[in-house]
């Protein structure tokens, strides 16, 4: 398709959230990973909204948990890639899925890194509360 015949505007809008959406639902009824890692989303977001003493403390307690999500999406689609492409093992495709689970991996390290150095300094009586 040229560039000519590609949806423009409001349809293009559109289609894009209707692929988000399948996106969604592939990962939620595929993934027990991305299930496990909602359901934990929600237990974190809204605890990370309650703690955050102020708006950027709110922002830094969630990111990272919608992160994981992301890279979650991110290495199921590097996985369904890589299955695709047969059932033979190669070097390459272990790589790959390896290195998209380090990525998923690193995600829980900076939620935890965030949480701990935040409510670290709570505990702190000289620091700022609004």
């Amino acid at each position: 398709m040229s560039d000519r015949n590609k949806p423009t505007g409001i349809t293009r809008l559109l289609r894009a959230f209707g692929y988000s959406f399948q996106g969604f639902r592939h990962a939620w009824c595929e993934e027990a990973a991305f299930r496990q890692e909602v359901m934990l989303a929600l237990l974190i977001i809204p605890a990370g909204l309650y703690l955050g003493r102020s708006g950027v403390e709110r922002a830094l307690l969630v990111s990272p948990m919608l992160l994981i999500l992301v890279v979650e999406i991110l290495n199921s689609a590097v996985e369904a890639v890589v299955d695709r492409g047969g059932t033979e093992r190669h070097p390459l495709a272990g790589m790959a899925k390896d290195m998209g689970s380090a990525a998923v991996m690193l995600s829980f390290a900076l939620l935890g890194t965030v949480w701990l150095l935040i409510l670290s300094d709570h505990g702190h009586s000289n620091t700022f509360s609004p």
